[in-house]
């Protein structure tokens, strides 16, 4: 596994007034969408592109596109679609498949309980949606739902991610593919609720409310 912290200061300081409290869910959901526009640059560095020839004003001369099969789009509901548009800005030929999962807030487990994806997902470059990497339960079932069909090529895009999530994520890919995490920052550590600290509270309830 790899892992990937964006340093720069748009991204610091967009982070920076998520945490804030006091950000209300408009502008929270317009700050989330810019930011992860940031950290999609990040995350396509090694999209697969492949040449093409093109005719210019002036003349003819080769460019690349982005290779077949196109890359899919995975937001995990419902904080995930908050990511959503800001990563197919980047990428609008991807296809766009879905995961619902929550938290089990007694357990912390993470319960599939809806899915979109192709049956097939081998030689895709898969890229996973999700706010938070807390537990890492989440991001592993649903790496493990990927790789159940056939995907071996997985970029996990979060906001935050605690040092105990990704030490989990590590201990259960392996060697069984190559799966990268891009996040914002790498916060302190989990609290006994199992939430990042210092976080930014619910990703889900700062995005849509509390339902």
């Amino acid at each position: 596994m790899r892992l990937h912290v964006a340093d720069h200061p748009l991204v610091a300081h967009k982070l920076t007034v998520l945490r804030d409290e006091r950000t209300a869910s408009p502008t929270f959901r317009l700050l989330v969408d810019e930011l992860v526009t940031l950290l999609a640059y990040e995350a396509t560095r090694e999209v697969r592109t492949e040449p093409t020839v093109i005719q210019t004003p002036v003349t003819q001369t080769t460019g690349i596109k982005l290779a077949d099969p196109r890359p899919l789009v995975v937001p995990i509901l419902r904080a995930g679609l908050g990511m959503l548009e800001g990563m197919t800005r980047l990428l609008p030929t991807a296809e766009v498949g879905f995961l619902g999962m929550q938290r089990d807030e007694e357990t912390l487990e993470a319960i599939t309980y809806a899915n979109r994806l192709p049956d097939d997902l081998a030689g895709r470059q898969c890229f996973l949606l999700d706010p938070m990497l807390a537990t890492g339960a989440t991001l592993v079932a649903a790496i493990d739902f990927l790789f159940a069909r056939g995907a071996r090529d997985v970029t996990a895009v979060c906001l935050l991610a605690a040092p105990e999530g990704l030490k989990v994520l590590e201990d259960a890919v392996g060697d069984r593919g190559d799966v990268k995490v891009v996040v914002a920052s790498v916060d302190e550590r989990l609290n006994e609720n199992a939430y990042i600290v210092p976080g930014l509270g619910d990703a889900g309830d700062r995005l849509y409310g509390v339902v």
